[in-house]
């Protein structure tokens, strides 16, 4: 097996951070002579609710007096904007509707939040909170934070996860890892020290719900499966005790304060306390004063559980369909451990260990459990962590060459190693029976602009059509920084691999220098990959179009259609080398228009070949 050669940067030894950046709060963590550790706000609490208000004079108030706040200032009043990070209106229109706040008018690709005169994005929004998470542990800690690892659920695509990039950066913080919030559970619970295993992260949040299946392996945390649902978690479980509050109040005051918003967040208040209170004891005492008025009940577990419980199930169809995914039966979860607040109520743990058939772990406050796992990554980074896996990052991403000399990234940079992908590819022309496939690290589009790692052959697939192939890479790097890239045909199992061997090869310098010139030439760049996929399209198109006019089904074409085909045919030709990846795409719409009752006739065609002589 050849060896090649990849580039890793060096650790940093200034002191970082871990922050649990949350949908309803987040908290900042760091690790301490004894081990990680969550640090207060001046009122002594660790949770930081996610809620940014702006005030009249262009100030911004965050946290739990931004929340007073949502009664007044709805307009200005930004809570769950994490739901919005790195997505655009139409991903969000119909969540918008359950938000109190606006978009701003013109907003397209990038969503952009009305408050009072301004226009803010989720990530000036999510900055914010960051801000005031930074400027506590700076209080804390008699020192300045500049860099910080920050968590993001396993199902963040690209987009998100820059975004909440983006938010560190214009908080003041270099974000040195983005780490899945199922494996900081995982890390916090030191699960990272088995040799292997599966471990399930059962979130329930405040405002989400998540069920995360991770296979440990040689010290990698890979995603196996990931469910789950983000309009299900704590405040489901308060909506519906506040509800059945008002309505016995309405009974027993003789009146309605359902629309009273002072009076709601009064008993809202008092509902939670008592929820709280029913995960510890068994009996808790609803109270509420409001106005002179009093009101008192007596709840018991039993009942609260009943009445919740419909709640509770609806977390569990999410966690078999996570396993039905994975490929996993119960009893092949080693490990289970429980996030989120809601965690807590007796309910909700009972049915977790009987659909796992195992006792979760629950040592930790499920609240403050996923900044305590980012507090770890962070040391692991620092160096005040010298016990671990130590889980180094990729300075510049990886891919392979595509159809065109485009570049596929697997593997993007600043991704936490160890690390794993997986994309399947299929191959170009009929009965091609050898796949080249050339390894490549860098920022740009193209392959002519990246580094050349490796190359190797994939030999003697089966020779089917075009677009048939089922060709699986594999991009994996473990603890060490070897890069092992397998390439499988998934027809005949046949596969071929190689490894590519960290070095120091190439400077911070010369990678700072790489990624500056992908920000300098990403717009041409990226002009460039469209004008080659374009064509790349426009080459299928030409080769179904020739193997057709040698068909039986092109004669089924009238005089007028054939002509109209030729002439879609040359004016895909006349714009296939410019520049103008629109003008190529729009004839090759025409032209795929213009053949498409061709396509249905060889289709016939076909079928009356395979059934010509079959009986039924």
């Amino acid at each position: 097996m050849s060896t090649f050669q990849i580039d890793f940067s060096s650790v940093n030894k200034k002191r970082i951070v871990g922050i649990d950046l949350g949908t309803t709060n987040s908290l900042i963590a760091f690790m301490d002579l004894t081990g990680p550790e969550v640090i207060p706000g001046a009122d002594g609490s660790a949770l930081l609710p996610s809620i940014v208000s702006l005030n009249d004079d262009g100030t911004f108030t965050t946290g739990a007096a931004a929340r007073r706040l949502l009664i007044d200032r709805p307009d200005r009043t930004v809570y769950s904007v994490k739901r919005l990070m790195g997505r655009g209106v139409d991903d969000v229109r119909n969540e918008l509707r359950l938000f109190p706040f606006h978009i701003a008018a013109g907003s397209e690709q990038v969503i952009r939040l009305q408050l009072g005169d301004r226009q803010l994005t989720p990530p000036e929004i999510s900055a914010q909170v960051l801000r005031e998470l930074k400027h506590r542990a700076e209080e804390f800690l008699g020192e300045e934070i500049t860099q910080a690892v920050i968590t993001v659920p396993a199902y963040f695509n690209d987009a998100q996860r820059q975004a909440t990039k983006d938010a560190g950066r214009i908080a003041g913080l270099e974000v040195l890892r983005l780490v899945n919030e199922p494996t900081a559970a995982s890390l916090a619970y030191g699960l990272d020290k088995r040799k292997d295993g599966v471990v399930a992260v059962y979130d329930l949040g405040g405002g989400t719900f998540d069920i995360s299946i991770l296979r440990l392996k040689e010290g990698i945390f890979e995603v196996l499966a990931t469910n789950g649902d983000t309009h299900l978690g704590g405040d489901d479980i308060d909506n519906r005790m506040l509800s059945i509050a008002l309505e016995d109040i309405a009974t027993e005051w003789g009146e309605d304060v359902s629309t009273n918003g002072e009076a709601v967040q009064t008993i809202r208040q008092a509902v939670i306390e008592a929820k709280e209170k029913l995960s510890f004891v068994p009996t808790a005492a609803l109270e509420i004063h409001y106005q002179g008025k009093q009101y008192l009940r007596e709840l018991r577990r039993d009942l609260f559980e009943q009445l919740i419980k419909d709640i509770v199930d609806r977390t569990l169809g999410p966690c078999r369909q996570a396993m039905r995914d994975a490929g996993l039966q119960p009893e092949q979860i080693d490990e289970v451990v429980m996030v989120g607040g809601s965690t807590r109520i007796p309910l909700v743990r009972s049915a977790v260990e009987t659909l796992f058939r195992a006792k979760p772990h629950t040592d930790l406050n499920p609240d403050e459990v996923v900044a305590l796992g980012a507090a770890v990554q962070a040391a692991i980074l620092s160096g005040d962590v010298q016990d671990k896996l130590l889980l180094d990052v990729t300075p510049l991403s990886l891919g392979i060459e595509t159809m065109g000399g485009v570049v596929s990234k697997l593997i993007h940079r600043n991704s936490t190693i160890p690390a794993s992908a997986t994309e399947v590819f299929t191959t170009s022309v009929d009965g091609q029976q050898n796949v080249l496939i050339h390894v490549l690290q860098g920022e740009r589009e193209l392959v002519k602009d990246g580094r050349s790692l490796a190359r190797f052959d994939l030999k003697d697939l089966a020779p089917v059509p075009a677009g048939m192939a089922r060709i699986e890479v594999r991009f994996l790097i473990d603890a060490n920084g070897i890069l092992n890239v397998t390439a499988r045909d998934l027809r005949s199992g046949k596969e071929q691999s190689v490894e590519v061997k960290p070095s120091y090869g190439l400077t911070d310098e010369q990678v700072e220098a790489m990624v500056l010139e992908s920000f300098e030439k990403a717009e041409d760049d990226f002009q460039a990959r469209q004008v080659r996929e374009a064509r790349v399209e426009a080459d299928t198109i030409f080769s179904a179009v020739d193997k057709a006019r040698s068909n039986d089904a092109w004669h089924t074409l009238d005089s007028e259609e054939q002509a109209a085909v030729d002439l879609a045919l040359n004016e895909l030709h006349m714009v296939y080398h410019g520049e103008d990846h629109l003008l190529i795409r729009d004839r090759i719409e025409k032209l795929d228009n213009t053949t498409r009752r061709l396509a249905e006739n060889m289709m016939n065609t076909a079928v009356r070949a395979a059934l010509k002589g079959t009986k039924v």
